[in-house]
């Protein structure tokens, strides 16, 4: 995102204040910036694909924010300029949690963990669904914006789900191949209701202060899929990230959930979709475990021993 568009952008909604710095930010494949006035606080520009996507994020955030207590920085604008698709968000602050998970006490990280456990229970308590898949907007009698998930019912969603992230693994996990198909094609069949499927709620999509979650960011692209699964996906990117000895983590963040609803069991099933959901990226590149961030060949071996661990449950 060039200078000149976050500034029309500005301009658009807030003619009468000086822009006095842009900061171009590392935030996932989409160009964002942070917007500094003189005067008036920060604001944060995020550039997306299409201006429905834009809208849907944004209904998604809104309804959080009014429904849980999960810290959602607010939609103050969207739209498009010269056919991008834009969203102006409230600026948060706070120290990327990503870098300072690792670094922060055993009982910081517990506590940070039990926070997670406690947002994805409360996002699950405040959404359900009739099937699975990926959300859309529809209309709303009310004229509010309504929610909807697109794809079927529970198992044939997860299995298919889970059957395009095993092809999107590397030659380097091909000996997994014939045991992942066939923990999938064995899968019980998994009827909970569908819950809302944050599938990207990690330290990386979080800012800390004094000790406490700041901001959770990032809701693009939102799911439905079975609590069981959006269970097991937290508890990889939250407990067997970053720590050699995950098990305290994961007792933290299921205390969280149970907090506000009864805590779902996942399947074996469930944790070989999540991980390998999780072992590369959109663009199919292997994601980097850990901070600092292992290899990549450091990191296949981390996938690789979790979806053995999975399998072998």
């Amino acid at each position: 995102m060039n200078r000149s568009l976050t500034t029309a952008i500005v301009d658009r909604h807030y003619p009468q204040r000086t822009v006095v710095g842009v900061d171009h930010v590392a935030a996932g494949t989409r160009p964002t910036a942070v917007v500094r006035f003189d005067g008036h606080p920060p604001l944060v520009v995020q550039c997306s694909e299409t201006i429905e996507a834009v809208r849907t994020e944004a209904a998604l955030t809104r309804a959080v924010r009014a429904r849980t207590d999960v810290p959602v920085p607010a939609v103050l604008a969207a739209g498009t300029v010269d056919e991008q698709a834009y969203a102006v968000t409230e600026f948060r602050s706070g120290t990327d949690l990503h870098a300072a998970f690792t670094d922060s006490p055993p009982a910081v990280r517990r506590d940070i963990a039990r926070q997670f456990g406690r947002y994805l229970g409360q996002l699950h308590a405040a959404f359900s669904f009739d099937s699975c898949g990926g959300l859309t907007r529809a209309a709303d009698p009310r004229g509010d914006d309504r929610l909807v998930a697109a794809g079927p019912d529970w198992d044939p969603w997860l299995v298919e789900y889970g059957r395009r992230a095993v092809r999107r693994l590397p030659p380097e996990f091909d000996p997994l191949r014939d045991r992942l198909s066939d923990c999938l094609d064995a899968a019980p069949i998994d009827r909970a209701t569908p819950r809302l499927f944050p599938w990207d709620l990690r330290p990386g999509n979080a800012l800390v202060a004094d000790g406490a979650v700041s901001a959770v960011l990032d809701w693009e692209r939102p799911m439905a899929a079975p609590p069981a699964l959006a269970l097991a996906k937290t508890e990889y990117l939250v407990a067997d990230w970053y720590v050699d000895e995950p098990e305290p983590l994961r007792a933290a963040l299921r205390e969280g959930y149970g907090e506000v609803r009864p805590v779902p069991t996942p399947r074996p099933v469930h944790r070989v979709v999540a991980i390998a959901d999780s072992a590369v990226d959109s663009r199919g590149v292997v994601t980097n475990t850990g901070y600092p961030e292992r290899g990549r060949a450091a990191s296949v071996a981390f996938h690789r021993s979790a979806l053995l661990r999975a399998l072998d449950r």
